[in-house]
């Protein structure tokens, strides 16, 4: 029977819409938004004056090749350029990967708090998601080997994971992907990976280089301060790299997004200077969230997972509503399965002080000033 209008494609409407941390408040005032990840120090000075310089050639497509930025990339991290794809931030090369290797019929899994992108990228080409268990709020390998079946095309793994934070270490990555078979494209997300600081840890260059089926997605979006640009990128093996060039839109980077992008790679002592803030920072949050009897899941990224108790005066969603009436907004995970959990980026220093000022009142009404400053570190 012919329908009276378009129909989508079966499975479209199983896709639960991605929705984004709040941004706007209503009524009058500032924000301290932390709800997004994004980072407190804005771009590296040395981008806006490159994406400045851009606008003298608007009129111009850009460089559908992205040459520019995949050279400072490759110099960046000793890359061979032909493995490198760039694409409107990590998303669209998520979504590249699914269009690509998954349809009717396949598998992919993820984790259960993993990205949210990732269901959606792969729902959206007819594919099965197959969610695996975590530990401690952690990518668990032998879960994963658990569900891999003949069906199974791919694996998603954040590592460090959000909204959790977490990380597994590269014995555990190279353990995963020795259990899958050579047909099973195993993708590691990297948006979080110039935050980290282990010794065992690996974003996945060195996977991707001794293998067919391994591919590290990265972004621009966060310690780059280059979210709204829609900056990221892939290194893969030629083949993949090969395949994706294919699909991908043939000038899916502006002029000012390659422009700038290369020149933020190559600002080490900016990202330095961010590291150092959030690594400073996030210990202090947690720390001070401890105190006030709140759980914090140990984090890597630029953010942090805070738990509520059970208690229903003090949940999560009663905590964020009290956040907001202070014009504090952190990021509500009903959507991750962490409905008594809020996410709290790393912002600046005052923005830290006042959003623990405000979940101290929270949970203590009769501490009407609050006063973490004696504790709080001096710097950044």
């Amino acid at each position: 029977m012919t329908s009276d209008r378009p129909t989508p494609q079966p499975g479209i409407f199983d896709i639960d819409p991605y929705v984004p941390g709040k941004s706007k408040l209503s009524g009058a005032g500032a924000i301290i938004k932390l709800s997004s990840n994004e980072t407190p120090f804005g771009a590296s000075p040395k981008a806006i004056e490159a994406y400045k310089r851009a606008a003298d050639g608007l009129q111009l497509y850009p460089d559908g090749t992205s040459y520019e930025l995949r050279q400072a990339i490759s110099a960046r991290y000793g890359l061979n350029m032909d493995h490198i794809l760039c694409g409107a931030g990590s998303d669209e090369l998520l979504n590249l990967l699914a269009n690509a290797y998954l349809g009717p019929g396949d598998e992919a899994i993820y984790t259960k708090h993993g990205f949210l992108v990732y269901p959606i990228a792969i729902r959206a080409n007819g594919a099965t998601p197959v969610v695996a268990c975590e530990t401690d709020f952690t990518t668990d390998v032998d879960a994963i080997l658990e569900k891999v079946s003949p069906k199974t095309k791919m694996v998603f793994i954040a590592n460090p994971n959000n909204p959790t934070g977490t990380y597994i270490p590269f014995d555990e990555v190279q353990r995963l992907h020795q259990g899958l078979p050579a047909n099973v494209v195993l993708v590691l997300d990297g948006a979080y990976a110039e935050y980290v600081h282990a010794n065992d840890y690996e974003a996945g260059i060195e996977l991707v280089s001794k293998n067919n089926n391994v591919v590290m997605t990265r972004t621009f979006s966060k310690i780059y301060g280059l979210a709204s640009l829609r900056i990221g990128w892939a290194y893969c093996p030629f083949e993949i790299a090969d395949v994706l060039n294919r699909i991908r839109g043939p000038f899916n980077l502006s002029a000012p997004a390659i422009m700038a992008g290369a020149a933020a790679i190559k600002d080490e002592q900016f990202i330095e200077e961010a590291r150092a803030h959030t690594r400073i920072w996030r210990e202090w949050v947690s720390k001070q969230c401890q105190t006030l009897g709140l759980q914090v899941t140990p984090s890597v990224g630029n953010f942090v997972l805070i738990h509520f108790p059970d208690a229903h005066k003090f949940n999560a969603h009663k905590a964020d509503d009290f956040l907001i009436s202070k014009r504090i907004v952190l990021r509500r995970l009903d959507s991750y399965h962490l409905p008594n959990a809020l996410r709290m980026t790393i912002g600046s220093a005052d923005d830290c002080r006042a959003t623990l000022d405000a979940l101290a009142e929270f949970m203590d009404p009769d501490n009407q000033q609050p006063d973490h400053q004696g504790s709080a570190p001096q710097n950044g």
